[in-house]
This record gives structure tokens, sequence and C-alpha cells, in this order.
């Protein structure tokens, strides 16, 4: 039945019926001056001529039945279907031309199958993930503010949850700057740009912001910086101060901050260490992952910082790195390489 479906496919082709008629009236022509000749070379002519008529149809069919297999196949990979394409089968003849091209095509199309599934579970993830860090601060802001509509509530009472309440405002706010931030980033919207300046401008870009805070927490900052660094300033300022700002938080009073920059023929290197905790051995793997507060985190932390300082180094072709130093603190490693690595 499927033969015959084929068979009929075939027939139906307008090249076809008409190669058909080309060598069947060549065939005819051949055979009528065979017949003038000789009646027997006719009779020769047209026995010849009927054989190469049906080895060529037997032979452009067979190729047919390839061709339409392939194209099978093909639809059903554009149209999702899971089949594996066995292009041994499509070696012979012109086939064997296109056979590249579609392993390269089916290729693709899977990886960007698989690519797209990806995304969409992360995209879920990162929904759910950003629901959750927003919804704890919502929370806590509905509180204040169904506080305020009680008639007896103190006026110093109120003068704190409004602090509280601006503190809230200002958390979720922060909080979905840097989510679009990183999502522009791992979009590859985010057009950075390549600036050559002094290693120790750099360095004070990222320290300016925070000596302030620096000073309330009479901690001390030591900074050497030698050689340039060439990228986007003003994203790579934001990931240093954020990775400067862990320090901080991890270092206690009257603690020490020492920033090191140097340049050589390979990259930029930035070395930000402190006299803190330390970190955790389990979280060391993690702790520039989206979202993850390790063991020492304070409570108020979101899992952002670190991460989006992490997003921005790679995307500047470079690459950070954590680790403990002895007797105690962490040590924050970052090299922003000038060539691909």
């Amino acid at each position: 039945m499927i033969q015959d479906k084929h068979m009929m496919k075939f027939l139906r082709n307008n090249e076809i019926i008409k190669a058909l008629i080309l060598q069947i009236a060549l065939s005819a022509i051949a055979a009528a001056f065979a017949y003038v000749w000789n009646l027997r070379f006719f009779f020769f002519t047209l026995g010849l001529s009927a054989i190469f008529l049906s080895i060529h149809t037997f032979v452009t069919y067979k190729r047919y039945r390839r061709i339409y297999d392939l194209s099978a196949d093909i639809d059903s990979i554009l149209h999702g279907d899971d089949i594996k394409i066995s292009l041994e089968k499509y070696q012979e003849g012109e086939l064997g031309i296109l056979q590249n091209e579609i392993y390269k095509m089916t290729n693709r199309l899977r990886e960007q199958k698989q690519q797209l599934q990806y995304d969409k579970i992360y995209l879920a993830d990162l929904i759910a993930d950003i629901s959750h860090q927003i919804r704890t601060p919502l929370t806590s802001a509905n509180l204040i503010v169904s506080s305020f509509s009680k008639p007896d509530i103190p006026y110093e009472r109120r003068i704190e949850l409004s602090r509280e309440l601006l503190g809230l405002l200002t958390k979720i706010d922060w909080l979905v700057t840097s989510l679009l931030k990183m999502s522009g980033l791992d979009a590859g919207t985010v057009h950075l740009k390549k600036e050559t300046i002094p290693a120790e401008q750099l360095v004070n870009e990222f320290t300016a912001p925070l000596m302030i805070p620096l000073e309330l927490r009479e901690q001390n900052l030591s900074v050497k910086a030698e050689g340039n660094f060439t990228g986007d300033i003003a994203w790579t300022a934001e990931a240093m101060g954020n990775i400067l700002k862990n320090c901080m938080e991890h270092t206690p009073k009257g603690g020490t901050i020492d920033i090191n920059a140097s340049e050589n023929a390979l990259y930029t290197e930035i070395v930000i260490s402190d006299s803190g905790s330390g970190i955790d051995k389990t979280d060391l793997p993690h702790i520039f992952e989206r979202f993850y507060k390790g063991k020492n985190s304070d409570d108020k932390s979101f899992g952002i910082g670190l991460s989006l300082a992490g997003t921005i180094i790679r995307a500047q072709n470079g690459t950070v790195r954590a680790k403990n130093r002895e007797p105690n603190g962490a040590v924050f490693t970052v090299r922003f390489y000038k060539t691909t690595v």
C-alpha cells in the first residue's frame, strides 16, 4: 500500500513525466530509423530502448524514494519530533552532497531545542527566586503600612516605622536594579566599553563611595596599585565595589582590608583580602551563585552582590576566585585577561 502511494506520487511528478516523455519520444525516433534501415535491427533497438527506459525509471524511482524519505525526516525534526536520522543510507550518488549540511543542520536544531528548554527552566527558576526574594521585604513593608493605620501609635514609633519602610523600599529597588543588570549581561544586551586607565584610578573609583562606611566601621584600608586596566570602568567599579562590601561586612571593627593591583603581559590582577572571619568551606564553591547566602551572611543579604560581580567580571574576559588565608580572613583574586582564555 505504501509502495503504491509512493509510486502514485512518483508518476504525478511533472519533472519525471517530462523526462519519461522525452525518453519515449527519443526511443520512438530511434526505432523508426531502425525500422527503415533493417527490420531485425528495429526489434533490437526497440528492446534495448525498453530496457534502458525501465532501468532509468527504476533508478530514478529509487532516488525519488530516498529524497522523499530524507525530506520526511527533516520535516519531522522541524516539527519537533525527537527522532534520529541515519544518514548512512543517504551516502550514495548526488544525495551524498547533502549529507554534511543536513548533519550539521540536524545537530544545530537539536542544540537550539536543548538551549530553549534550558532557557525556559532557567527563566522559571529565576522568576521563582525573584518572587521569593521580593516577597519577604514586601511582606514586612505591608505590615509597617498597616501599623500606620492605628490611631494610637506614638509619633516616635511612626518615625521609626518610616525609617524601616524606607530601608525596605531601598532594598527592593536595589534588588530589582541588580537583577535587571544581571539579566542584561546574561542576554548580551549590555555593551561593555573598553577603556585603558591606570589601575590606581580604577581602585579609587570603587573605594571612594565606601570610604565613609569604612571610617564608621573603624576599618583600615591599604591600597597598592601599579600598571593599567583595560575594560568598562563603571561596570568594573561596581563589581569590585560589591566584593569590597562583602569584605567589609565580614571584617570586624578595627580590621584591615588590603587591595593590591598589578599588571603583566597576560592580565591585570586585583586582589582584595581582609582580616575577617573568612569563608566557610561549604560556602566557597557557591558564593558567586545567584541568591546564595553563606552561613555567616547577614540576614539582610539577598545573595546578589557577589553574583553580579562575577557576571560583570566574566563578561569582560575575566576570572574571579575566592579562598581563605592564614591565619584568618578571605582573599578575592580577580584577573582581567588581555587575550581570550
